[in-house]
């Protein structure tokens, strides 16, 4: 659980991972050690996963952005999904309700990878069935996240 301070800490980190210990604590009018106490914190906790660039991916050159709802065997979710998580080409992968049992967004440089990405998930052990969405434009990213 975190407060509202850690909050704080984790909201400014989002915006600006590059700033030093002793800017981001004077800027949250908290002191250093205090700041690198509670970062420590925050990451054996496992809220802190790493730090890191904001990539846009079309910038990069992947156009080709797509959502692939999957259908899995009954018993075979968490090995199937791990498959899935280590094609090249898979930004992330998610266990759902609903319908489908797990989503995927992918992204490519060409045509031609976008569609030989698509078609390998039916090549995967235990995949029946899936369904494929273009994505058209990104609105907002989830590393645009604002907390409420």
């Amino acid at each position: 659980m975190t407060d509202k301070t850690d909050d704080e800490i984790i909201s400014e980190l989002s915006h600006n991972c590059r700033l030093s210990s002793r800017q981001l604590a004077r800027k949250l009018g908290i002191h250093p050690t205090t700041l690198i106490s509670r970062m420590k914190r925050l990451e054996k906790s496992g809220v802190i996963k790493g730090y890191g660039a904001k990539l846009d991916l079309s910038a990069l050159g992947y156009d080709f952005m797509g959502i692939v709802q999957v259908k899995i065997a009954k018993g075979k979710l968490i090995e199937t999904q791990e498959k899935i998580s280590k094609l090249k080409g898979v930004v992330a992968v998610y266990d759902i309700t609903g319908e489908y049992d797990s989503v995927a967004i992918i992204a490519a440089k060409s045509r031609e990878r976008f569609s030989s990405l698509i078609k390998s998930f039916s090549h995967i052990p235990f995949v029946e069935h899936t369904n494929t969405q273009v994505i058209l434009n990104i609105v907002k990213a989830s590393h645009d996240f604002e907390a409420a």
